[in-house]
C-alpha cells in the first residue's frame, strides 16, 4: 500500500478546525473511530475466518467460526487445522478461558495473556476476542486528513486511558473519509515504538455491508514473519443462544 505524506485539497479547513476549536477536533475524532468500530464489529456478528501464519521456510492454516456479542463476550472454534480441531476459547467481559481438547482441559487465561500470541501467529488473544474497546479503552485526536493509494482518509490518534486494561501506549490509525472503513493502524509501546502495523484491503461486500475482508499485520522486529486474517463469510446482529457463550459450551463446541 502507497502513502503519500502531501495534504488532499481542502484540508486546510480542517486544519483551522484543529487549530481553533480542539475539542471539536476530538469529538470529531470520537465519533469518526466509533462509526469505523460499529461496521467492523456489529453489535452481534457470527463469522468464519481464516489465519495465514507466515514465517521464513514454512507457512501454517488455520480456520475458525467466531460469535461475539458486543464487546463483553465473544467465542471461537478451530476448525482446521485437524490436530487444533475443537479447540475453544471464551471470553466473557475481561475473563477469557480456552479448552484444549489433546488433554481434556479447561484453562482460565490472566489478564496478562491477553497481549499473548493468538496460536503462534501475530495476532494477540485481544485481537481475536475484542476485549478492548477503541472508543472506551482510548482517548481520541484527529490529526489532519491525507491522501492514501485507497482513497482520502482521516488520520487519527489514539492514546491509551490511563485505566484502561490494553497494551498499547498509541495508535496511528487511517479511516476513509467516504465510508468510514480502516485502510491502516499502526501499534506503538510506552516507549513510542513501533510494534506493529495492520493494513486492511481488499473491500467487498460481507454480510450485507462493504468491509475490508483481509487484515494483514506485519511485526517491526522480525520483518520477515506476516501474519494474514481473511473472513470467509459474516453475518450481523442476528440473534445468538445465549448457551454460546458459557463454560460449558467450551467442551461440547466440537
Amino acid at each position: 500500500m502507497g502513502w503519500t505524506a502531501g495534504r488532499i485539497p481542502g484540508a486546510l479547513a480542517l486544519v483551522a478546525l484543529l487549530g481553533s476549536v480542539p475539542s471539536a477536533a476530538q469529538d470529531m475524532a470520537l465519533e469518526i473511530v466509533q462509526r469505523s468500530e460499529e461496521l467492523m464489529r456489529g453489535e452481534r456478528a457470527v463469522g468464519s475466518y481464516r489465519i495465514t501464519i507466515l514465517r521464513p521456510g514454512w507457512q501454517r492454516v488455520l480456520e475458525f467460526d467466531s460469535w461475539v456479542d458486543g464487546t463483553r463476550q465473544s467465542f471461537i472454534l478451530i476448525k482446521a487445522p485437524a490436530k487444533e480441531r475443537g479447540v475453544t476459547f471464551l471470553k466473557l467481559g475481561r475473563e477469557m478461558w480456552q479448552y484444549v481438547p489433546r488433554i481434556n482441559r479447561v484453562v482460565k487465561l490472566p489478564p496478562s495473556m491477553m497481549m499473548q500470541s493468538w496460536m503462534g501467529s501475530g495476532f494477540t488473544n485481544d485481537d481475536l476476542v475484542r476485549s478492548s474497546s477503541l472508543v472506551e479503552d482510548y482517548e481520541h485526536s484527529l490529526v489532519g486528513t491525507l491522501a492514501t493509494t485507497e482513497g482520502e482518509a482521516w488520520q487519527i490518534e489514539l492514546k491509551t486511558r490511563p485505566e484502561a486494561p490494553v497494551a498499547w501506549d498509541r495508535m496511528l490509525m487511517w479511516i476513509r473519509t467516504a465510508d468510514y472503513l480502516p485502510v491502516k493502524a499502526e501499534f506503538y509501546n510506552e516507549r513510542a515504538e513501533l510494534v506493529r502495523t495492520m493494513t486492511y484491503s481488499e473491500f467487498r461486500l460481507v454480510g450485507g455491508r462493504t468491509l475490508p475482508s483481509r487484515m494483514e499485520l506485519t511485526e517491526e522486529r522480525f520483518a520477515d514473519r506476516k501474519t494474514i486474517l481473511d473472513i470467509v463469510s459474516m453475518s450481523f446482529d442476528e440473534a445468538i443462544d445465549p448457551g454460546v457463550f458459557t463454560q460449558r459450551n467450551l467442551r461440547r463446541s466440537r
